[in-house]
């Protein structure tokens, strides 16, 4: 059966399709009393344990203190009566690798009896702590391959949930990772330590500002997501979808994103139906989505959800990607979340919102309507603009990754390098500041339409920027570079250090002066003195402009173009000593995920080099041979019979083909073994000279793919994929 004919079938069976799913019906269980009800969180944890046990969890949860382990076993009980009553027989301890992806190893309840039967069994022993083997993880030195030990533990902070199968139900309890020694293997660890230092420096801020008990302060985070859908035929067509979440061949089809007439357009009625039911597992699972819409590109949409915790929206943005990639399943499509699935077309981010507050003190970051006489906010949000402009060469490095290289510095994502976006109103309260003191915010307005039958329209005081990395949007910084496929773990890590760094380093002046000096006075010296050594990060206009990249450059600011670039910053020995220095991550740990980071682009690289190959040897060359074929014999038969005719198409694909194998003859040059010093210089030739060759071969690929007839091409086409629904 030829290439040719799956393709057509594909076609055909897309066209053809039927929902598996039965239609969702909100009115016989509404979406409030729907939320949660799959979570062991507060309101199940208050129903289910005694009255004691649930205060003090709730303390450790609510304030940061150490959990007792004496009220373990009562926890375990509970939960795992809860859990059976939902029809779970298993349990799991979920954690988080340095693949960025995410693991659990499930464990029946039930034991062994002695007496032939069984009974079921979960302590708190086996709440709090696991044994995964841990040889097969990445660690970056930190282990040997022979070395297996490593733990989980129970993170009381982010709650215990059930995933439904049609089989059954599993209880997971989101842990930690660490090895033997103590060390993190995983992406919750950091998180943990680096949120557990910024409520200590944000604590230390608050009580210069007369906040005499502060609470604990949280980062908060919200993770828009943006995916790809495609029919699950076409994804099946495609080895390097299967292979590595994007395209490695395909020409631009005639119609794609140039219209600007899919971006918040009317959503197709299965993909609507994918979307619904999403949602309503996202419910069950309490992950508060509110937003949905299609996106800029053909087959592209977004969700987004409401703040929650850095931990618990961490945790949270892994489960949505798992339950897309589920869900899309059972509407026969496949959901893509690489950050450039499709050439030539904008590619998915991963939109971070961040901000920093709690119950008593509010959200530090939000300005009021009166900026200019907000102290606070003002030593808080000039904290960030210090942050990152001292620490731009980690947050860079935090969001590299070989898939969100295709997209970060296009004229579709922020470019690569770090900069804040204020907006006209804050950006003029600093300048004002750095002129010797604030003294007026520019007002909101209203917005006159012109309709009689509208209202005015209230206009904030700033516009928004697409193009700038770190936007400040109202009450919340956008980190914008975050790739798709990414864990937010990494960057909301960074950002809750480095902001630590800042806000340690601004408490420290202030403390000098609370209560008997010039508070006021040390806050606008201290503003005026950040703003004049680190204001050159606010950059206001058009990102995407090849004039700034000259500006920037003047500025002092650090535009690292690729992985390669980015990720040795993070073993720079700025970047270890602040990491070290909060007890977030130790000299070891950094140098560790330099080389987990190294190695996963490396392997990146290699299984797209590998389907490259194979793809144009077995699949295009064939097709192109045969079109060779079919041209040659026409030709051969037209002049036995005396016609005249141009051999330019004939000539083309000849020509085609030669490039085709010339440059597969490159690519496998390219990837033989080689010896390298280092992983870095191993990286450096991946990006030099792998991924050039690859795109070689893609050029040759696509131009016959121009060329060969309709009905000899084997691949699933973009038009096909982006545009049959």
């Amino acid at each position: 059966m030829s290439g040719t004919t799956e393709r057509l079938r594909a076609i055909e069976a897309v066209t053809g399709y039927k929902p598996i799913s039965a239609p969702l019906s909100f009115s016989e269980v509404s979406a409030e009393e729907l939320f949660g009800v799959n979570v062991f969180g507060k309101s199940a944890m208050k129903q289910h344990l005694p009255k004691d046990v649930y205060q003090s969890v709730l303390q450790t949860i609510e304030s940061g203190s150490t959990l007792d382990p004496s009220i373990a076993d009562s926890v375990a009980s509970a939960m795992m009566g809860w859990a059976i009553e939902k029809g779970a027989t298993h349990y799991a301890h979920v954690f988080f690798p340095l693949t960025g992806s995410t693991a659990e190893k499930h464990d029946s309840f039930l034991s062994p009896d002695g007496e032939g039967g069984a009974l079921t069994e979960f302590t708190g022993k086996t709440l709090i702590q696991g044994e995964p083997d841990a040889s097969s993880f990445p660690n970056g030195g930190i282990r040997s391959t022979f070395e297996a030990r490593g733990y989980t533990a129970w993170d009381v902070t982010s709650p215990a949930y059930i995933l439904e199968n049609p089989n059954g139900t599993t209880l997971c309890i989101p842990t930690a990772f660490v090895s033997w020694t103590g060390e993190a293997l995983d992406k919750k660890t950091p998180l943990l330590r680096s949120m557990k230092t910024l409520n200590q420096q944000a604590q230390r801020v608050l009580r210069v500002f007369g906040h005499t008990d502060p609470g604990f302060v949280f980062s908060f985070a919200g993770a828009e997501q943006e995916y790809f859908l495609i029919d699950r035929h076409f994804y099946f067509s495609r080895p390097d979808l299967i292979a590595s979440g994007r395209t490695l061949f395909g020409a631009a089809p005639p119609k794609g994103q140039e219209f600007d007439d899919h971006y918040f357009g009317a959503i197709p009625g299965r993909v609507l139906a994918f979307m619904l039911e999403s949602e309503r597992e996202l419910f069950k699972l309490g992950i508060p989505v509110k937003t949905r819409h299609n996106e800029v590109a053909p087959g592209q949409y977004e969700l987004a959800p409401v703040f929650e915790t850095s931990n618990i929206a961490t945790d949270h943005q892994q489960l949505t990607m798992v339950t897309l990639r589920r869900v899309a399943e059972q509407y026969g499509m496949s959901c893509l979340t690489h950050e450039k699935p499709f050439a030539g077309l904008n590619g998915s981010g991963k939109h971070v919102n961040f901000s920093i507050g709690n119950a008593t003190a509010g959200n530090l970051l939000d300005p009021g309507d009166t900026p200019h006489k907000n102290a606070q906010f003002l030593v808080f949000c000039a904290a960030v603009i210090r942050a990152v402009h001292k620490h731009s060469s980690v947050l860079r490095a935090v969001v590299a990754s070989a898939g969100n290289d295709h997209r970060l510095g296009a004229n579709e994502a922020p470019p690569a390098i770090l900069s804040i976006f204020l907006g006209g109103q804050l950006t003029d309260v600093f300048e004002q500041i750095a002129g010797g003191g604030a003294t007026s915010s520019k007002e909101k307005g209203s917005l006159t339409v012109g309709v009689d039958t509208l209202p005015n329209l209230p206009k904030d005081a700033g516009d928004r920027n697409r193009t700038s990395p770190f936007a400040f949007c109202g009450n919340r910084f956008e980190f914008r570079a975050v790739g798709s496929n990414q864990s937010i773990a990494g960057p909301l890590v960074a950002i809750n250090t480095i902001l630590a760094e800042s806000l340690d380093y601004i408490a420290t002046r202030l403390e000098s002066v609370a209560g008997d000096g010039d508070l006021l006075g040390e806050v606008q010296t201290l503003l005026q003195e950040i703003i004049k050594e680190h204001g050159s990060v606010i950059f206001n206009g058009d990102g995407y402009n090849e004039e700034w990249q000259a500006e920037a450059a003047k500025r002092g600011l650090p535009n690292l173009l690729s992985t390669v670039d980015a990720i040795p910053a993070l073993e720079s020995p700025e970047a270890i000593a602040v990491f070290e220095k909060y007890g977030v991550l130790s000299k070891r740990e950094m140098k560790s995920r330099v080389e987990v980071y190294l190695e996963q682009y490396l392997l990146s690289i290699a299984v797209e080099a590998r389907t490259t190959i194979e793809m144009a040897r077995t699949i295009v060359f064939p097709a192109a041979v045969r079109y060779q074929g079919e041209l040659a014999s026409t030709y051969a038969s037209l002049k036995a019979i005396g016609h005249s005719f141009d051999t330019a198409t004939l000539d083309a694909v000849t020509d085609g083909i030669a490039e085709l194998q010339r440059a597969c003859g490159e690519l496998e040059s390219a990837i033989c073994e080689h010896d390298f010093a280092s992983t870095l210089d191993h990286a450096r030739h991946g990006r030099n000279a792998v991924l050039p060759a690859m795109l070689a071969v893609r050029s040759a690929a696509d131009r016959l793919e121009g060329m060969v007839a309709d009905d000899l091409w084997p691949l699933a086409t973009y038009q096909e994929m982006l545009f049959i629904k």
